[in-house]
């Protein structure tokens, strides 16, 4: 289960916040609160940092090229188009 932060209108401009390692959505909430009144928001933890779900490392590949597997799946899961 992929955890995320959101805010601001869905109307605006979308800003999806990805953050890096060994970190978490976490780190992106002042920013989050800074621009909040102008774009939505959309900032995911990947799995196994932050609220995410950690899968064992023998049931999940935690290589770069799955997670950006992982970002392709929230992305349509949670409708965010270009």
């Amino acid at each position: 289960d992929i955890f995320y932060r959101e805010a601001g209108n869905p109307n605006h401009p979308t800003i999806l916040l990805l953050h890096g390692f060994p970190t978490s959505s976490h780190m992106f909430r002042d920013l989050i609160a800074e621009l909040s009144d102008q774009y939505h928001l959309i900032a995911p933890d990947y799995p196994g940092y932050g609220y995410s779900s950690m899968p064992a490392v023998d049931k999940f590949d935690y290589s770069f090229d799955n997670l950006a597997n992982v970002v392709d799946k929230f992305i349509d899961t949670v409708g965010l188009k270009k």
